[in-house]
């Protein structure tokens, strides 16, 4: 009778802790799900070019064989590449430590604490002194993040869309286990020399609307597992050794028995 109290007691225990926890897991929890709504986007503000960044540039004219020497042969896709940096190649025109880029013709210019788009501006008003009607595409090459901790795939990941969010990186990396904890993801900023360490909740909207939601290129999200994740790999790891001493105590026994 003892054992059965037992059992019953640790049965509605288990539940009891099941419910508790669920309320951590959905995203967004004080977004409402009874009808669509809406807000305006505040928040993001385009990438600026800093060194070390990599720029893929292209030019096009109606003489392609001689606007062709800007051209490094770097192919672009439109949107969110879920590609290591092994798969994408780091070429390009690489901004140095005082912020400037090499290019034919033009020479040193400089790039650093420009947007991708000014640039491009920039770029294709200076392509009119050598070609007509120039086209001028300019992307970030190395665009990449680390993802990392209770999710799914870690790994470092290179963007191709410059306006990536941190749930569309936590995506790539295949979500959060479900051991995760939501309200503990960190990222981790590096910014004139400064490291920042930055806690976002996921269960409630306003992340969509924190000034860190766009992310910057090396930034790196961190997601903390729980105490269960703990708990359950190290249970598998006692059980295993219990096993395991189990069986050699076994093993000892059948060899002097069988001497």
């Amino acid at each position: 009778m003892n054992k059965r109290t037992n059992l019953l007691v640790l049965l509605i225990t288990i539940l009891f802790c099941s419910c508790g926890s669920y309320q951590d897991i959905p995203y967004f929890q004080d977004l409402k799900t009874n009808g669509p709504s809406e807000e305006r986007v505040g928040n993001y503000s385009p990438l600026t070019i800093q060194p070390d960044d990599i720029l893929g540039i292209n030019v096009n004219s109606r003489n392609p064989e001689s606007s062709s020497i800007f051209n490094n042969n770097i192919s672009r896709v439109n949107g969110i590449t879920a590609a290591t940096p092994q798969d994408v190649p780091a070429t390009g025109y690489k901004v140095d430590g005082e912020g400037f880029i090499h290019l034919p013709l033009i020479g040193k210019h400089k790039a650093a604490g420009m947007t991708v788009a000014s640039l491009r501006e920039q770029l294709n008003e200076m392509m009119l002194t050598y070609y007509k009607d120039p086209v001028v595409n300019v992307w970030l090459v190395n665009f990449k993040v680390s993802v990392y901790g209770d999710v799914l795939r870690p790994n470092i990941y290179t963007l191709q869309n410059e306006r990536t969010t941190i749930t569309q990186a936590l995506s790539l990396a295949g979500d959060l286990n479900i051991t995760a904890m939501r309200k503990r993801i960190f990222l981790i900023r590096e910014e004139n020399g400064i490291r920042k360490y930055i806690p976002i909740d996921l269960t409630s909207k306003k992340a969509f609307q924190s000034p860190y939601y766009y992310l910057r290129n090396n930034d790196e999200i961190y997601v903390q597992p729980d105490r269960t994740k703990y708990a359950t790999v190290d249970r598998g790891y006692r059980t295993a050794t219990l096993v395991l001493s189990g069986l050699s105590i076994i093993a000892i026994v059948l060899s002097n028995l069988y001497r």
